[in-house]
């Protein structure tokens, strides 16, 4: 895997939504780097690009309510374990699934395997709550797809807090994932 500063010089048989990713991030002014790979849509997959990009490749769960009337996009280092109980109790909403992925699409245009903070450009309607683990926070980069799971972007945290999502008109909330029993 080759790394490259920006967009594909190239982007004939990428998706629209990886496009306008790039798009978004150059009117942005964001800077990024980016790799090209084989389908990375599961952790296993990221830990080999994270050594390429020197940066961890969050672990995004896109999470619903039972009423299916908040939807969550949480991130957090791949190597936690996602306990449902922890989370519910510090945002005060009980009964977290996993949401469907017609859910992804329509609120992020995102299909399984390539969730990321990305996708909230496409959330509008800011209909989707982000929710990111303190220990995302403490890293200088953020690894990420470009809405596609196979590319994956290296990112100053500070840029995508500071400058991304503000543009997206999204906040976040840290919270504090043990991941233990």
């Amino acid at each position: 895997m080759e790394i490259y500063n920006g967009r594909p010089a190239d982007e004939n048989g990428r998706l629209s939504r990886e496009i306008r990713t790039y798009d978004f991030l150059d009117w942005l002014g964001i800077p990024y780097q980016r790799t090209d790979h084989e389908r990375a849509d599961h952790m296993e997959a990221c830990n080999i690009i994270d050594a390429v990009l020197d940066v961890v490749i969050c672990k995004n769960l896109f999470l619903c309510n039972r009423q299916k009337t908040a939807f969550y996009l949480l991130m957090m280092p791949g190597g936690k374990k996602f306990r449902t109980k922890e989370l519910s109790a510090q945002i005060h909403s009980s009964r977290l699934s996993f949401a469907e992925p017609e859910d992804m699409l329509k609120y992020l245009d995102i299909e399984p395997g390539a969730v990321s903070i990305m996708g909230l450009m496409n959330d509008r309607g800011q209909n989707v709550r982000l929710l990111i683990d303190e220990d995302i926070l403490g890293d200088d980069y953020i690894g990420c797809h470009p809405c596609v799971c196979t590319s994956s972007l290296k990112i100053k945290t500070k840029d995508v807090l500071e400058r991304f999502l503000p543009a997206t008109g999204h906040d976040y909330q840290t919270v504090c994932l043990k991941g233990e029993e």
